[in-house]
């Protein structure tokens, strides 16, 4: 720097100050800092982006003013290829230095709503899939009933039709689906309760509205299972066509297809290349990138969000922990987005 005036104005300004002088970074830091410091990433019991814990006994539960409740939902039962997303939850609590603050859509969500990580929802069995649907039903009813948007932890992606059928007991609601698969296949194996047909089975009890319904990110060798999808007036974005359209492109036809109306946010590992998210039991390469994620799920800002999860993290295939590492990254922008969503104002 060759005027030392300026050096020394910046050294009396900063060299000894932890001050926030500009009113937005002290707006936030204001939140954040307290006595000089703020929590360590690495220190206490983890807590998902280290939000308050908050226990609920679910058979009476009191979930005081929350407005979001994180919540895990450990069960893999209805994998059809490799299990292990039962892990999923634990993995992503462990990351550390997510959050507090995001810098592209300027909130701390954590410190601008009152949310908590509530734990994981209770299972009465570790073997029974249908039995733990119900369990699911149940919990994520009376989080919704206490007027309070459930944000969910999974496990596979068969844990979306239950938690559905709580979030849109009233009304069918819309849903922005980014996903490697459409999940709209039929029973197999004697059963139609699998990570394979979530959303078919939303749609056919009257949860989810197929026409306020976009899937992004769509690819491999199961296109002939997702008839439904077309069938019932879905909107289906391959992967192959995300380059050509521009995730610019992607966000506006999401927005166009949900509406102003109730929407729910899906969001599988999967839909993430391998090379980026190898941790889940379908992958599938040709996938989006971190960036692209990042671009298009910050581009939903402002949608009417009233629940959302991250699925299909199963972090024993990957051992460098980056699949959780996205993850838990994912769901802290999902939170972001809760920031500004309708459905809390």
């Amino acid at each position: 720097m060759a005027d030392f005036d300026e050096l020394a104005a910046l050294r009396a300004k900063f060299a000894d100050s932890a001050e926030f002088h500009d009113p937005r970074f002290r707006r936030v830091g204001d939140k954040i800092f307290s006595g000089g410091t703020r929590l360590a990433p690495y220190a206490g019991i983890p807590t998902f982006a280290s939000l308050p814990s908050k226990a609920i006994d679910f058979k009476n539960p009191d979930f005081g003013d929350l407005q979001v409740a994180v919540i895990g939902v450990p069960m893999d039962l209805g994998v059809s290829n490799r299990p292990g997303s039962r892990f999923g939850p634990r993995a992503m609590r462990s990351i550390e230095r997510i959050g507090p603050y995001n810098h592209v859509l300027d909130c701390a969500p954590g410190f601008d709503l009152r949310m908590a990580d509530v734990g994981d929802i209770p299972f009465a069995s570790r073997y029974r899939l249908e039995e733990s649907h119900k369990d699911i039903e149940a919990a994520i009813s009376k989080v919704v009933g206490a007027g309070v948007i459930p944000v969910s932890i999974g496990g596979d992606h068969s844990i979306t039709h239950p938690i559905l059928k709580a979030v849109g007991r009233d009304r069918p609601v819309g849903l922005i689906h980014i996903d490697a698969h459409c999940d709209t296949g039929g029973p197999f194996d004697q059963t139609k309760f699998h990570h394979g047909g979530p959303m078919r089975n939303a749609v056919l009890d009257g949860v989810l509205d197929p026409v306020r319904t976009i899937q992004i990110g769509i690819r491999g060798p199961s296109e002939y299972l997702w008839e439904f999808s077309y069938a019932s007036g879905m909107t289906v974005i391959h992967g192959e066509e995300v380059p050509h359209m521009g995730i610019g492109a992607i966000i506006e036809k999401a927005r166009q297809v949900v509406g102003g109306g109730p929407t729910y946010l899906s969001f599988d590992i999967d839909s993430l290349d391998p090379s980026f998210a190898p941790g889940t039991g379908t992958p599938e390469i040709g996938g989006l990138t971190t960036r692209e994620v990042l671009e298009l799920i910050r581009g939903l800002k402002g949608v009417n969000l009233v629940g959302a999860d991250v699925v299909e993290v199963a972090p024993q295939y990957d051992s460098t922990t980056n699949t959780a590492q996205a993850g838990a990254q994912v769901l802290f922008e999902i939170l972001s987005l809760l920031t500004f969503s309708p459905a809390l104002a």
